[in-house]
C-alpha cells in the first residue's frame, strides 16, 4: 500500500467520522433555531387557528421561536408540496388537515405533485375536528331521522353547501347520501363564510361545517344544528346527536383532522422530539380548552399511531371518492 493511498484512506475515514459528529449532535441538540409551521389554508382558519395555538405552546417548551407561514392554494397542496420539497432537518413542518394529506391523492391523483405517504412523515395527531349538518330553520326537519323522510319525498330537492370540492365537508354528504338513500346536490363554495350565509339566508338548505364556523349562527337562531358527522357526541356539544344514532346510519364516521407532518427524510429522532412535544404539548388543560372552543378533540397518537390511523382513514375516503366519483370538476 502506498503511502499516497494509506493517506487517501485515512482521510475519508476522518471525513466519514466528522460528518457522524454533527449529525449524532443535531439530533440530540435540537431544535437550535426558529421552527416554521407551514399552514396550506389562508389565516384566520380553522387550520390557522389550531396552528397558532400549538405554536405558542411550543415555543415555550422547545424555548425556540415557532412562526407560522401561510401557504394557500391548489385545495391546499400548494403548502404540502413545499414542505414535501423542503430540507429535511425538522425546521420546516406541516400542519396538514385530511384533505391534502389523505383524501386528495384520490380526488387530484396524477395532477398532485407530491405523494404523501412517501414524501411528508407523519408526526402525531393533533386533533379531530367533526363537522355538524346545519339546515336552515325554515327547512321542515329538526333531525337526521326527518331529513331523510323528507328528503325521499322530495327527490333532488335539497342542497347542501361546503368550502370546496372533495375535502371531508364534501365527503360527508356524499357518505350522507349513500347511506341514507337520498339525493343531495353539492353548492361547493372558496370558504366557509360564504356557505353559510347562504344556508342563513335559505339560498341553500344544508351544510357540514365546523363548529368554530357555525357556532355563532347556532347561537343567533340562523342555523339549527341537526347532528355532528363523528362516531362519538362531541365533547363541546353534547347535546347534540351524532348522524349515527339514527337508523340507517349506524356505521356513519367522518371526521376532519389536523397532524403534524415533516418531510420524510427528517432524522428520526428529531421526529420523536416533535412527537413528544406535540404530546406534551396537547395535556395542558389550556391548550386543550382552546382547542375544544375551536370545535376540534385533542388526540395526540404515536408516530406509528399516526401512520396507522392516515392508512385506515384513507381507505374510506378512497371508496367515498370512487363511489360518488368526485373529480375536481364536480
Amino acid at each position: 500500500m502506498t503511502l499516497m493511498y494509506r493517506r487517501a484512506l485515512i482521510g475519508a475515514a476522518t471525513y466519514a467520522a466528522l460528518l457522524a459528529v454533527p449529525l449524532a449532535s443535531f439530533a440530540q441538540d435540537y431544535p437550535m433555531r426558529t421552527i416554521t409551521i407551514v399552514v396550506p389554508f389562508s389565516a384566520g382558519g380553522g387550520v390557522d387557528a389550531i396552528a397558532r395555538l400549538l405554536a405558542e405552546q411550543l415555543r415555550v417548551s422547545h424555548k425556540q421561536s415557532v412562526v407560522i407561514d401561510n401557504r394557500p392554494g391548489a385545495s391546499g397542496m400548494l403548502g404540502a408540496g413545499y414542505v414535501a420539497k423542503a430540507n429535511p432537518d425538522g425546521y420546516t413542518l406541516l400542519l396538514g388537515s385530511a384533505g391534502e394529506t389523505a383524501i386528495n391523492p384520490f380526488v387530484y391523483k396524477g395532477r398532485m405533485q407530491y405523494a404523501p405517504e412517501k414524501d411528508l412523515a407523519p408526526i402525531t395527531l393533533v386533533t379531530r375536528v367533526p363537522n355538524v349538518l346545519v339546515a336552515n330553520p325554515a327547512l321542515p326537519v329538526n333531525n337526521v331521522e326527518e331529513l331523510i323522510a323528507y328528503a325521499k319525498k322530495n327527490p333532488g330537492k335539497l342542497s347542501y353547501a361546503t368550502s370546496g370540492v372533495g375535502n371531508p365537508q364534501h365527503l360527508n354528504g356524499e357518505l350522507f347520501s349513500s347511506l341514507a338513500g337520498v339525493q343531495l346536490n353539492h353548492i361547493p363554495y372558496k370558504g366557509s363564510a360564504g356557505q353559510l350565509v347562504d344556508v342563513a339566508g335559505g339560498n341553500v338548505d344544508l351544510s357540514f361545517v365546523s363548529m368554530a364556523g357555525a357556532a355563532p349562527f347556532i347561537k343567533g337562531g340562523r342555523l339549527k344544528a341537526l347532528a355532528v358527522t363523528s362516531a362519538k357526541r362531541a365533547s363541546f356539544a353534547p347535546d347534540i346527536p351524532t348522524i349515527a344514532e339514527y337508523k340507517p346510519m349506524t356505521t356513519y364516521n367522518l371526521d376532519n383532522w389536523f397532524g403534524l407532518f415533516a418531510p420524510a427524510k427528517t432524522p428520526a429522532d428529531v421526529q420523536q422530539k416533535l412527537n413528544a412535544a406535540v404530546t406534551q404539548a396537547l395535556k395542558d388543560p389550556m391548550l386543550a380548552k382552546k382547542l375544544t372552543d375551536q370545535g376540534g378533540e385533542p388526540a395526540p397518537m404515536t408516530i406509528d399511531q399516526f401512520r396507522t390511523f392516515i392508512k385506515s382513514e384513507s381507505v374510506q375516503y378512497g371508496r367515498i371518492v370512487e363511489a360518488a366519483k368526485i373529480t375536481p370538476e364536480n
